[in-house]
């Protein structure tokens, strides 16, 4: 069985038959039967989570994994049409975090409130809140993205004109209308990423959370599913962004918050955070054959300039005056180094995470390419 979202685990057999609406009457039986247990129901605390400024809230979180504390004391708040980044290296605790606020995992302590519903105790209270886009694709290789989509709405309790109508919309909104009638198997896999965010809010959720979105797309496709996803901002959704992509977050975020080891290390606006360095003079140095020891000798010859060195042939220079390249560069070809290239940077997102954190970026993207795909 696979589950779609957190909404509920169906088996693929129950779809052999489909009417040509895409959902067959075992389906239909299938599905009001799941919807009778709680799956798509409110929280039937009248107004409850109605009128209130915060869309999450969640305070002193804490889980483990025998040994492992995936998530360590965690307290964040997501403001309603907010636009909200969870920034971390691989492992850091993102995952998880979206599985507890979802439904998906059950925290060992701490407390959840989702649109003003306490969800610590009723995991699936605030589920008809929810639009849930995870890492990896959820959705029906052997259906075609038009009877996935209404697939997802009839889970949502979506009437048959209702779903088809809404599967069609969105279908176009999504640039998917040629490909309406393939399988889904046979989709890119930018293509899957867009249906799978169409399914995420076909039931026009109050808060989506998507779940590392671009991660292992091509330079086009992420470029269209960022422009997708500041399109559901604009238009009121309350959106919970996991990613370890810096640039991404500073693009579309309103505020980030930075975990690392389980452990949120700072969380503030994107302007808030950039703005210490928004006057500095920054220049990347990419070159091959660097000696082991040139930061030390760089630091040296240059007090002035503050150097970093990232990964192999990568040097950070950072000074409150503009940085003398062509002095830097010829100190380096003196001593062995062939310089490849010498760009000023805009101080960004990417400086203060590192900053901050400690996690160098070079080193979390390659992490992150090895364990599933890069950008």
């Amino acid at each position: 069985m696979r589950s779609l979202g957190n909404v509920a685990s169906l088996p693929c057999r129950l779809l052999k038959c489909r009417d040509p609406h895409g959902i067959d009457h075992e389906l239909k039986r299938k599905i009001t039967s799941e919807a009778g247990k709680g799956y798509f129901k409110s929280s039937g605390v009248p107004g409850e989570g109605q009128e209130m400024d915060d869309a999450i809230v969640v305070e002193a979180l804490n889980k483990r994994f025998a040994e492992v504390e995936a998530v360590s004391d965690l307290s964040f708040v997501v403001h309603r049409g907010e636009l909200f980044g969870f920034l971390g290296p691989n492992g850091a605790g993102k995952t998880t975090t979206i599985n507890m606020l979802t439904g998906l995992a059950r925290p060992d302590s701490g407390s959840i409130r989702i649109g003003g519903i306490d969800c610590t105790g009723r995991p699936r209270a605030a589920q008809h809140l929810l639009g849930v886009v995870p890492d990896e694709s959820n959705l029906y290789p052997e259906l075609t993205g038009f009877e996935n989509l209404c697939f997802c709405a009839a889970l949502y309790g979506l009437g048959k004109a209702e779903r088809r109508s809404r599967a069609t919309e969105l279908l176009d909104r999504f640039g998917l209308s040629q490909a309406s009638k393939r399988k889904f198997g046979g989709y890119s896999r930018g293509m899957k990423r867009k249906l799978a965010i169409a399914a995420g809010i076909i039931h026009r959720p109050e808060i989506l959370f998507l779940d590392e979105p671009t991660t292992g797309i091509d330079v086009a496709g992420a470029r269209q599913l960022r422009q997708l996803i500041a399109d559901l901002h604009r238009a009121g959704t309350t959106i919970f962004l996991t990613t370890h992509y810096i640039e991404e977050a500073e693009r579309l975020c309103d505020r980030v918050a930075f975990i690392v080891s389980g452990r949120i290390v700072r969380t503030d606006t994107v302007e808030a955070l950039i703005q210490p360095v928004r006057e500095k003079h920054v220049v990347r140095i990419s070159c091959v054959n660097m000696p082991d020891d040139i930061g030390g000798r760089l630091a040296e010859s240059f007090p002035g300039l503050e150097f970093t060195t990232r990964g192999q042939g990568s040097i950070r220079v950072e000074a409150a005056e503009p940085v003398p390249v062509g002095p830097l560069v010829r100190f380096l070809e003196d001593r062995g180094a062939e310089v490849a290239e010498a760009r000023r940077m805009r101080p960004s997102l990417e400086d203060i995470f590192v900053r901050i954190t400690g996690v160098e970026v070079d080193a979390m993207y390659k992490e992150k390419e090895k364990a599933g795909g890069g950008q």
